[in-house]
């Protein structure tokens, strides 16, 4: 005769319920001999002289604490009828109504309230288990816990309001009931946050939609932050459109109270893409006219760390400034170009959309010796301004040294290398073609490109919307943003401008 398994699932449930089942049986045995106590002491004036225990108190809590979490019904109701207080505190002050309307449980929760359970009973938190059934998303427990009386709005002691922890699920049914029954959607926590805010950083579209038309723009502004910061952090770009469509600034600015919780001290929704690497919620901020040079530490220099081209490629044709300059360890050259040393397509999109290239050969030493005659092992250039030819030439970098020229040279007209570049370049295999340019005139194309270059400017080269309206054929255009060569394109899966 074959006999029938338990699988690994029904047994864990199996041991579950004797595991239950044996704190019940503890529960009523604490209980018995908790009344035959009682009547051992009694006094004659009805009175008794023992208090009950601790230890007992907690012993009972647990078990119709087991005994809700096993969603046994039945095991509550035997707890309650053997003297369990419907509102007894547990742990962190929280009572059984707590622990079914967490669990969504809607017949205990009925049974506890019908037990005399109170409907608004708060935890150590200040949370009430209309919040925690909200947190949940269950909205039976919530329809009934409003329906016997639950405020709708209370507040934890961080001052969360029962809308904002319903945001955290963002079930739509919950949220719109909580709204019906007149919870506040302007009502912030002690850090400034909205429900809005919650809704927009969970992704929840849904319940987003709910809490746009009842926020008060007003109120989005004086909490010092932007619901699109919150999209934007936590990269749910289908809120962002809808933030967007609503109406919000793409260029709102976090007040500086809430920057300083950021060590960058960041300002943009934009940025926060950008340090998510979400190509497609950057492009969508952009396209709505969000600025992109705004912040501290500027979008571009955080995509180039990223080395992501199509981002790269966007922040560049919507106007990111090529030639920022880092705070931190100053260059005399544009900052962009220390994270391009060591990749090609970087380094031709920089300079294709007008990176300040002389900068680089701009050497107050020229041919004259680089360690100064009254050298004592400390210079200004050491902390701050320090120049293309320093930095290239150092152990780790002198085997790029003639690559990246040979390809700067081909945005310059004739420069002069210094002694220490030059010196340098000098051990590379690119010296002979560097020479050639170097040692000749270069041609007429080659200088008209750069003359046209020179009289658009930077701005105007960057500016897709420009040079689409720039009456000159597009083979012009192309050679113009160093385009006519597809290597590059083709390399980095789009094209500059």
């Amino acid at each position: 005769m074959e006999f029938d398994r338990l699988g690994p699932e029904e047994d864990e449930e199996d041991e579950d319920d004797v595991a239950t089942q044996y704190m019940i049986e503890q529960s009523l045995l604490e209980s018995n001999k908790r009344r035959e106590v009682h009547r051992e002491s009694a006094a004659p004036d009805g009175r008794t002289s023992v208090q009950q225990g601790s230890d007992s108190t907690d012993t009972i809590f647990t078990a119709i604490r087991q005994a809700i979490r096993a969603n046994r019904t039945d095991l509550v109701k035997l707890l309650l009828q053997h003297g369990s207080r419907v509102n007894q505190e547990g742990c962190h002050g929280r009572r059984p109504l707590h622990e079914a309307s967490r669990l969504g449980q809607a017949e205990l929760v009925n049974l506890l309230l019908g037990a005399g359970g109170r409907p608004d009973p708060r935890s150590n938190y200040g949370l009430t288990p209309l919040a925690l059934a909200a947190q949940g998303g269950h909205l039976e427990v919530v329809e009934t816990l409003l329906q016997r009386g639950a405020d709708v709005m209370s507040q934890a002691h961080d001052e969360a309001s029962v809308l904002y922890e319903a945001c955290s699920s963002g079930d739509p049914a919950v949220v719109r009931l909580l709204l019906e029954c007149g919870a506040d959607a302007n009502m912030e926590t002690h850090t400034g946050h909205l429900p809005i805010h919650r809704a927009a950083h969970q992704g929840h579209l849904q319940a987003l939609k709910l809490l746009l038309p009842v926020t008060s723009m007003e109120d989005v502004k004086d909490s010092g932050m932007s619901p699109l910061h919150s999209a934007a952090e936590g990269g749910h770009t289908h809120c962002i459109k809808a933030l967007l469509d609503a109406g919000y600034d793409p260029n709102y600015m976090l007040h500086p109270w809430v920057r300083r919780s950021f060590d960058d001290e960041r300002k943009s929704a934009l940025f926060f893409t950008i340090t998510n690497n979400d190509v497609p919620s950057a492009k969508l901020l952009l396209e709505a006219g969000a600025m992109v040079n705004q912040d501290p530490v500027k979008c571009l220099q955080v995509a180039l760390r990223l080395g992501n081209y199509e981002l790269i490629n966007l922040l560049l044709r919507f106007g990111a400034n090529v030639n920022y300059y880092c705070k931190v360890n100053t260059t005399h050259f544009p900052s962009a170009l220390q994270y391009a040393l060591k990749d090609e397509v970087i380094l031709r999109m920089l300079c294709s959309y007008g990176y300040d290239v002389e900068r680089c050969f701009d050497c107050c030493y020229g041919n004259r010796p680089h360690i100064p005659e009254d050298y004592e092992g400390w210079t200004n250039s050491v902390i701050k301004d320090t120049m293309f030819c320093e930095v290239v030439t150092v152990r780790w970098l002198k085997h790029l040294s003639g690559h990246v020229v040979r390809i700067l040279l081909d945005y310059v007209d004739h420069v002069t290398l210094c002694s220490k570049l030059k010196a340098a370049v000098m051990e590379q295999q690119q010296w002979p073609d560097i020479c050639r340019l170097q040692e000749n005139a270069r041609c007429l194309q080659h200088l008209c490109r750069l003359q046209i270059r020179r009289s658009l400017g930077r701005l105007r080269l960057r500016s897709p919307v420009f040079m689409s309206f720039l009456p000159l054929p597009q083979r012009l255009k192309d050679f113009v943003l160093y385009r006519e060569d597809d290597r590059e394109d083709d390399r980095r899966g789009g094209a500059p401008g």
